[in-house]
């Protein structure tokens, strides 16, 4: 939150009048009561209804009122469920109240169980037999006004218009409040014991700025707001003798609190807390105004003033000293936000700018921006090698203050930056290249066992965790899936419907029918508990519309929680620690590696170029591997080529292959032959000793090989001794050629043979493996 008390620059108090003003018009009637009492069906200041059957007040403690909760203290705790069974749903002050015991007569008791007027006919006839007399003692009349409590069947007085009881409790009560108000204690009885919201100890303006509040809370429906720590922060307020929260920053206010507040079990502190910082910010919102003519002035932004909702909702420019470069921060961050920027990156940009900014301070050198030079750029260059940063960091730093000074000069937002003050490409730190995020197999394995997934009880987490395995999605697109985000196309085939949030587009990702069944189940869940959801994985607490999603970071804990129960490890015994977006690699990898094109990966993870896809491919060396292993090559005598076991050599071997493939592949076959070698055979590559050929070449063997017969007839009528030698050499080559991968298919074919009978056994070494 942004207060004076974090760093914001003074602001001038907007004055009681004005302030009260807009809190007159801003506070609906509803609020704008001395005494809020919530009903129990009230999604945010509500909360269940007694257990007690009949009671229906507001549970306070153990799901009971303060009232029974009392009473259950009274009667030594006993067994819980036998208490609820057996005890009355009346408290104190809420339950009928006796009547006469004169058969017909509905005045209150006075005395040996007699109302006032029966007691004293008692008395004047000598006070008899008690039981004989009232068996005998007649009403004169039965049609009398009812006591003005609601819940009362007494008779009332007829002055008062109160039975005899409550006109005693109305009297207590009228020297206990000062106030001579029937209606109001009528009220009271109605409510008494009830959770309620009371105002009246606050001064006006202070009174009506929390009745904003919690109109404020009830409106933006985020979570709930417990009338008991309302009530607490009314007491706070009513005893600081301040007549408005904009009277102290927030930090005081927080020190108050904490010396105001008991210590209380665990954090049951932080909500009323957080409702007094709450309603802080929406009564400073309603003074100053919203917006950016509101907001720039402030050295700590709450986005969510100017309309941009983001998890990281603060950027601070109070620790960058400099008013100068403070104020081209602030103006580059406004643009960049005004242009769709990525909040969280725009917040990171000016932390890495906030670095730059101390490291300026400590020169003593830089008091403008003229003086901004190309000497400055280098030593900060070189002191972002010193603080022990990573290269990640250390270049993000320097790229934010490359884009900075660019988009300056582009702008033309201060002409006195020189002009060599420029970064260059090469001043960027090189980034080794990243190992891969793919997860092994191993784990993917363990991960989704079935009865691993099955400890996931709660069925959003095992839906949020079964969409990210299956479909690749980033954690942020996958937390905010619509509640209706399937869609089908003309053969009926599934799709899940998403929203890219970094390309800030739509995208579509098919998915398999065992999926959107359990997204269907999820829709019906929720249907249950919300009549409109909004968001397919919801969360489970402030959600009383089924609106909010579930926080990245519960499930992230609830991730690593899970990995614990499983016990998930490596290949090396070690637990597993991941994060949600290495499934996106993996999703990518596994694609690749079943010869899924590139291209197809790059649309299903909605990348905008193959370069981001790219990141993901280089696994994919490892399934070309795979393929030169299993597939059968053979040389001129028909000999099969094998790979050198494993080791660096293996690799070495590998490699040489890739790129005789890539570089020096032939209509029939590839050339072994390392690429920076001279060729002493011209084009007669069937007789090289270095040419190397496999089965997907057969066909274009046969072709030359009958070529090659009608060029030995063709030289034989001629008398071209040479050429028929040269062809014969050829031919020799091509049939031993031609006969060795026939054989292999052959093998090939048996064994796929008896592959398909049900109790064979099946070899899967590579056929160039035999022998």
């Amino acid at each position: 939150m942004s207060t004076e008390g974090e760093g914001t620059a003074p602001r001038r108090q907007p004055t009681q009048a004005g302030l009260l003003e807009k809190l007159v018009g801003a506070v609906r009637p509803q609020f704008r009561v001395d005494v809020l009492i919530p009903d129990t069906d009230d999604a945010i200041l509500g909360t269940p209804p007694c257990l007690v059957p009949g009671c229906g007040r507001l549970c306070r403690n153990k799901g009971m009122c303060t009232g029974h909760v009392q009473r259950w203290d009274q009667l030594g705790r006993p067994d819980l469920t036998t208490f609820l069974s057996e005890t009355t749903p009346h408290v104190l002050g809420r339950g009928p109240l006796a009547h006469c015991l004169v058969a017909g007569c509905k005045y209150g008791r006075k005395n040996q169980g007699l109302c006032h007027g029966h007691d004293r006919a008692w008395k004047r006839a000598g006070e008899p037999d008690l039981d004989a007399w009232i068996a005998t003692a007649v009403v004169s009349a039965t049609d009398r006004p009812i006591c003005a409590i609601s819940d009362c069947e007494l008779w009332a007085g007829s002055r008062s218009g109160l039975c005899a009881s409550h006109r005693t409790r109305w009297s207590k009560w009228v020297k206990r409040t000062g106030q001579n108000d029937l209606e109001a204690f009528v009220h009271y009885c109605k409510t008494r014991g009830d959770a309620r919201i009371d105002f009246r100890p606050l001064p006006p303006q202070l009174k009506l700025e929390l009745q904003y509040a919690v109109q404020c809370r009830v409106d933006e429906r985020r979570g709930r707001a417990k009338p008991f720590d309302l009530e607490l922060i009314m007491r706070l307020a009513a005893a600081s003798g301040a007549h408005s929260l904009l009277q102290w920053p927030q930090h005081v206010w927080d020190e108050k609190f904490h010396a105001f507040t008991p210590r209380r079990h665990g954090n049951a502190n932080a909500i009323p807390l957080g409702f007094l910082r709450f309603a802080r910010r929406k009564v400073d919102d309603l003074a100053h105004g919203l917006g950016w003519d509101a907001e720039y002035g402030r050295d700590v932004w709450d986005l969510h003033r100017v309309g941009v909702r983001a998890q990281s909702r603060r950027i601070r420019f109070d620790t960058i000293p400099q008013p100068w470069l403070r104020e081209l921060i602030k103006r580059w961050a406004r643009w960049k936000l005004s242009t769709d920027v990525s909040p969280v990156h725009v917040s990171r940009s000016v932390t890495h700018l906030s670095r730059f900014a101390a490291f300026v301070a400590t020169t003593g050198k830089v008091d403008t921006l003229a003086r901004l030079d190309r000497e400055v750029l280098e030593r900060f260059i070189a002191h972002t090698a010193t603080t022990g940063a990573s290269l990640r960091s250390r270049r993000q730093s320097i790229g934010a203050l490359s884009r900075l000074l660019m988009d300056v000069r582009r702008h033309r937002w201060d002409a006195s930056l020189p002009a060599e003050a420029v970064i260059h490409p090469e001043d960027y730190p090189k980034l080794p290249e990243a190992p891969p995020r793919a997860l092994p197999d191993a784990v993917m394995a363990q991960i989704e066992r079935s009865e691993n997934l099955e400890r996931l009880t709660d069925p959003v987490l095992h839906l949020f965790t079964l969409i990210l395995i299956r479909t690749g999605l980033r954690i942020g697109d996958a937390q905010k899936l619509p509640f209706h985000c399937i869609v089908r196309d003309s053969r009926g085939a599934p799709y899940l419907r998403y929203r890219n949030h970094k390309m800030k587009r739509e995208g579509l990702v098919p998915i398999d029918d065992d999926l959107a069944a359990q997204i269907a189940a999820q829709q019906q869940r929720m249907l249950r508990r919300w009549p409109e959801p909004q968001v397919l994985l919801p969360r489970w607490k402030a959600n009383p519309d089924g609106r909010w999603p579930m926080p990245v970071s519960t499930y992230r804990k609830h991730l690593a929680a899970w990995l614990i129960t499983c016990d998930v490890r490596d290949e090396h015994g070690r637990p597993v620690h991941l994060t949600p977006h290495q499934w996106r690699h993996t999703f990518a990898t596994r694609l690749l590696n079943l010869d899924v094109p590139q291209e197809v990966v790059r649309r299903l993870l909605d990348h905008q170029s193959h370069t981001m896809t790219a990141h993901y491919a280089r696994l994919r060396d490892e399934t070309v591997r795979r393929h030169w292993e299993q597939a059968r090559k053979v040389d001129i005598t028909g000999t099969a080529v094998e790979l050198d076991p494993a080791g660096p050599l293996a690799e070495a071997s590998w490699l040489k292959d890739q790129m005789a493939r890539a570089k020096q592949a032939l209509p029939n076959g590839y050339c072994g032959l390392p690429l920076k070698q001279t060729c002493p055979h011209a084009n007669a590559c069937l007789t090289c000793p270095v040419f190397i050929t496999t089965p997907e070449f057969l066909p274009e063997h046969h072709k030359q090989r009958q070529r090659t017969l009608t060029l030995i007839e063709t030289a034989k009528d001629a008398g071209h001794t040479r050429v028929v030698e040269m062809n014969q050499q050829v031919l020799g080559s091509l049939d031993r050629i031609i006969t060795a991968l026939e054989a292999d298919q052959d093998v090939a074919r048996s064994a796929s043979d008896s592959c398909s009978e049900p109790a064979a056994a099946t070899d899967h070494r590579p056929v160039a493996d035999a022998g």
